[in-house]
């Protein structure tokens, strides 16, 4: 057994590497500065009341300049001020909105939902509602993002006696059953139309709310998102590491069908370190009797794999010399088999698989805080625990509300040492742009893979899924 360490992994902006997003974008401005074909003006549609639109316009009037961070006497890293956005510093672009590009709701709508007694009718009453006007401004306005502001009434409306799903469980999807969640099913029935949306509650567009986070990491959240979404780019990529050869990073999960009927696969594709990702539905899964862990057969892992190849073919014109590909669960060896000659097919010289889950075995460390972020304990060759949260020296605390609880990374096979694996997965927690804070606890590749997963299965058979994260996050 062997306890390590293992540094912050860095950033790349565009004139310098940091290993937080909010301080590398202030300094050195986001990844695609200097690209040609980026948006520098986002158009931004929203629906809301009258007094929430207005309070969305004075919003983003106010993130064009710089807002100040909580001010606390250690915590400055933590919640550092924002940059604004404007043209002249951070993202180097401007979120642009006026009143031809809002939709407003009428109060006596509003009001019919809330009085509806059921909750699935409810439901939904309110995503009809909303999916008019995105169809609207999908179809009539030049807009880049659509943001959905949900006043206290609607968001009460679909929000009560609903089932709470621990965010922090991998697999948690595989199990829900038929409850209908208003957030998911609306990105679904929206999603043919071709606009990603931002949903926002109405208490968080206004300044010092209680219960909020406060107003510069909100700005930061919120800016860094809508950037994401608007483009194909991103504000920041993992640093490359010019001494091992060019690797893609594949995540594989599973998610049941709404009725429970039947269990797909949905999957995250991650090209290289520019984090550029594609979203694919795979087919069907057969689940025995009594088996509670999904299986691909060997023919559809062979076919998820090529598909998901010729993808990166496509968006980089070369194959990776390397693939990873990760899972919540032990691989198979029809699964391997199936992946490994999809890889051969197309001359791939090395594919890794990894099982990543939650780990029930938690260290303790002296003093009152939980070990460091970045903390490894190698068990033996095929498994290792790794802290993707806990402590900080960047921020100087631990950031979180509970103990922190480490991953398992299980090898099944790899050609790379159990550091080089941490260190993988580390950096691709900080490749999600809906958290600015640089201490996500899951890869992209999986919790990318589980939030597609909980959108897909709002989707009919014949619905074409987008292909960017950005449409799901």
């Amino acid at each position: 057994m062997k306890l390590a360490y293992i540094n912050e992994p860095r950033l790349e902006f565009a004139d310098g590497t940091h290993i937080c997003p909010r301080r590398g974008i202030s300094a050195y401005g986001v990844y695609d500065k200097h690209s040609l074909t980026r948006r520098t003006r986002i158009h931004l549609g929203a629906i809301g009341t009258t007094d929430d639109l207005e309070a969305l316009s004075a919003l983003l009037e106010r993130m064009k300049s710089p807002i100040q961070g909580a001010l606390t006497d250690h915590k400055g890293n933590l919640f550092p001020s924002f940059c604004g956005f404007n043209s002249e510093m951070g993202f180097h672009a401007e979120l642009l909105f006026n009143q031809d590009l809002g939709r407003q709701l009428r109060k006596q709508d509003l009001e019919k939902i809330g009085k509806i007694k059921d909750r699935t009718q409810r439901i939904e009453e309110a995503i009809g509602l909303y999916y008019e006007e995105v169809k609207f401004l999908a179809q009539n306005r030049p807009v880049d993002v659509i943001i959905c502001i949900l006043p206290k009434s609607i968001f009460d409306a679909v929000s009560k006696d609903a089932v709470i799903e621990d965010e922090d469980k991998l697999d948690e999807s595989i199990e829900v059953g038929s409850e209908l969640n208003f957030r998911r099913a609306l990105k679904a029935r929206t999603m043919h139309l071709g606009k990603p949306l931002q949903l926002l509650r109405a208490e968080s567009i206004r300044s010092g709310s209680k219960g909020q986070q406060d107003d510069a990491t909100k700005a930061w959240n919120l800016a860094t998102a809508l950037y994401y979404k608007a483009g194909a780019t991103n504000p920041w990529r993992l640093k490359k590491d010019e001494g091992h050869p060019l690797s893609c990073a594949l995540g594989v999960a599973f998610y049941r069908s709404r009725d429970k009927k039947t269990l797909n696969t949905s999957l995250a594709q991650v090209f290289d370190e520019l984090g550029n990702g594609l979203i694919l539905r795979g087919t069907p899964v057969h689940l025995e009797k009594g088996d509670r862990i999904p299986r691909l057969t060997e023919d559809q892992s062979f076919a998820l794999f090529k598909a998901a190849l010729e993808e990166y073919w496509n968006a980089l014109r070369t194959f990776p010399a390397r693939v990873v590909v990760h899972k919540t669960s032990n691989f198979s060896e029809a699964e391997m088999d199936g992946f490994l000659g999809a890889a051969s097919d197309l001359r791939i010289d090395t594919v890794d698989f990894v099982t990543v889950m939650d780990s029930r075995i938690r260290l303790f460390r002296s003093g009152g805080y939980p070990p460091f972020r970045g903390t490894s304990v190698v068990i033996d060759e095929q498994r290792q625990l790794l802290y993707t949260r806990g402590s900080i020296w960047y921020y100087k605390t631990y950031p979180g509300m509970y103990i922190p609880q480490p991953l398992e990374l299980r090898v099944v096979r790899s050609e790379q040492s159990p550091a080089f694996l941490a260190n993988e997965i580390l950096g691709l927690t900080k490749m999600n742009w809906n958290n600015t804070q640089l201490d996500g606890k899951y890869p992209i590749t999986l919790s990318c893979a589980r939030k597609v997963g909980e959108i897909m299965k709002y989707l009919e058979e014949h619905d074409r899924p987008q292909i960017r994260y950005g449409y799901y996050m």
